[in-house]
């Protein structure tokens, strides 16, 4: 099954629930130096039933997402800088990619983040553009693309009968130099996004303009403990569906930063650390009912499950470790 289906790297679930679509993190598709998105089908009992491979006209995709009409798919290729739109058919199936935008190779960013933690080391990716996130915005107009090396967030408007993308009106929002933006999530109301940052782990705070896709940042401030000293990669972000806090993984600190966010201003206030119990937390889920947080640990090949203070925010470890094969996503369905 594995050969079959190698490195699923990213993970993601249809809006009508029916379809699950992964990002085959390869540079060898189909004697291609791209990797590949795959699409299958969840039956009834929950297993996947295979539909079919596409070319993800790009290498290394680490990352895709599904638009809310549940039409397009969008691959964020790592390895070679680039977004594809994949159409999605009516069977759930996925036909060639409609567009490819390719990310501009310069101005790259510097090795080092000017604002990371003293004595850090950590340079993952300012050799050239690397594609780390795709979605859209709440209503699917615009496609945010978040990239490492330009250290950029790429906006594009979303053509939803054709699946072309066309750069907004302002095509990009600049952070700080050798941040890395990596993951970004939607506050529920749509005006607020939050950023991290993955060699500089920090968190940026922007606020969205719905009517041209434009981005402004509000806000950096780091999302690891006051006084921390030496090298961090930031991995995943989340904010609660109550919109009341964001979380943030660090990986080598191996810890979940809990921040509040203002309901004035949208702006956020760094609280708490929680020890993730594992190491290198690669990505963390929140299940549907707000209750449960599951954190996936590339390194030590576990997921550990957290109870969730709806109150305070707060996790609590509820002392099961789930044995994972390096996992880098959980999603949920409802069967």
């Amino acid at each position: 099954m594995f050969k079959d289906y190698p490195s699923p790297s990213s993970l993601a679930i249809a809006p009508n629930q029916k379809f699950l679509y992964a990002v085959n993190e390869i540079t060898n598709f189909n004697g291609t130096k791209n990797g590949s998105v795959t699409a299958f089908a969840i039956q009834p009992n929950g297993d996947l039933k295979f539909l079919n491979v596409i070319n993800s006209q790009g290498g290394g995709p680490a990352h895709l997402s599904v638009d809310p009409s549940g039409k397009w798919v969008f691959a964020a290729n790592y390895g070679t800088g680039s977004v594809a739109v994949v159409p999605i058919k009516t069977d759930g199936s996925l036909g060639d990619a409609t567009d490819v935008q390719n990310i501009p190779t310069s101005p790259l960013g510097p090795h080092q983040a000017v604002d990371g933690p003293p004595y850090s080391f950590a340079d993952s990716g300012h050799d050239a553009a690397h594609a780390h996130m795709a979605q859209t915005d709440p209503a699917g107009n615009f496609l945010l693309l978040s990239d490492l090396g330009t250290d950029r967030i790429y906006i594009y408007k979303l053509d939803k009968t054709a699946g072309k993308l066309t750069p907004a009106a302002q095509p990009f929002v600049q952070a700080n130099p050798g941040a890395g933006p990596r993951h970004f999530d939607f506050h529920p109301n749509g005006r607020w996004v939050y950023s991290l940052n993955e060699e500089a782990s920090t968190l940026d705070y922007l606020t969205y303009d719905a009517a041209s896709g434009a981005l402004a940042i509000q806000q950096t401030l780091s999302t690891l403990p006051p006084g921390y000293e030496g090298t961090d990669y930031t991995s995943e972000i989340h904010v609660t569906a109550d919109g009341r806090f964001v979380y943030a993984a660090n990986r080598l600190h191996n810890s979940i930063a809990l921040l509040a966010i203002n309901p004035a201003d949208g702006s956020v206030t760094w609280l708490k650390e929680f020890w993730t119990q594992g190491d290198y937390p690669r990505y963390f889920g929140i299940e549907p009912n707000g209750n449960f947080l599951y954190v996936c640990h590339s390194r030590s090949d576990n997921i550990t499950t957290f109870g969730i203070d709806r109150g305070t925010g707060h996790l609590e470890f509820t002392g099961q470790f789930t044995g994972v094969f390096n996992p880098s996503k959980v999603v949920f369905v409802a069967l």
